[in-house]
């Protein structure tokens, strides 16, 4: 039991002078790679600790490497753009001036409800409220606003239509049936609701509305008498 105490404490106090040699990015946000190797150091550092049998030189040496592999990859993302992208990806912009870009949803495996939830964590409730959106190459995501989207945020917008299907228990929540939605999508020469990239309706009647391949259009309509949130 003594030796086990023994083994551990020295793991951990290794651990700790590599973490603090690679930085303050590897406690807060962390690239692909950094990811990968901390994951393989926490592997490491489990082997000897628990297995008395091992050297416990074996596991330093193979934290060791681990750390002098990754200064290399760091040299490779701070001097070599081309590799950088490689080994640690890029921003990839999911809202522009045109809308959503379906293609960058489609490539970092998301839909249209993932996009409104990073974008009710980063404060804006609206598609319509920003201008650009992007997720950065650590997966966190950032958002230029509109001028004066606070004025527009007075009712949460409920994404009625998802790639070309009916959010069905949104709808139901604004007590509006199908066929107004229906109706409003023909009015503006969609003849299906598979056409609809995303579709989304606040209680003032403000919509968002973008087809497959096309800009988005924001517009009003008038609510069924009753229908407000």
């Amino acid at each position: 039991m003594g030796l086990i105490f023994i083994r551990t404490a020295i793991t951990y106090v290794a651990l700790l002078l590599i973490l603090r040699l690679m930085g303050k990015r590897q406690i807060g946000e962390m690239q692909p790679f950094e990811l990968v190797i901390t994951l393989l150091i926490a592997e490491l550092a489990c082997i000897p600790m628990a297995d008395t049998s091992i050297p416990l030189l074996y596991g330093i040496v193979s934290i060791v490497t681990i750390y002098l592999l990754h200064q290399i990859v760091c040299l490779i993302d701070l001097y070599c753009p081309p590799l950088k992208y490689i080994v640690s990806g890029k921003p990839s912009i999911v809202i522009n001036k045109d809308g959503i870009d379906e293609y960058q949803l489609k490539k970092n495996s998301l839909d249209v409800s993932d996009l409104m939830e990073s974008l009710r964590t980063a404060g804006y409730f609206s598609l319509s409220a920003v201008e650009y959106a992007l997720y950065e190459a650590n997966g966190s995501f950032s958002a230029l606003p509109r001028e004066g989207y606070e004025a527009e945020q007075t009712s949460l917008p409920l994404l009625i239509a998802d790639k070309g299907k009916y959010n069905m228990k949104n709808v139901e929540l604004t007590g509006i049936p199908t066929s107004f939605f229906e109706d409003m999508l023909r009015k503006r020469g969609i003849k299906n609701v598979k056409k609809v990239l995303a579709l989304t309706i606040d209680g003032t009647g403000k919509v968002y509305l973008q087809e497959h391949g096309k800009k988005r259009k924001i517009f009003s309509v008038e609510l069924p008498e009753g229908k407000k949130w």
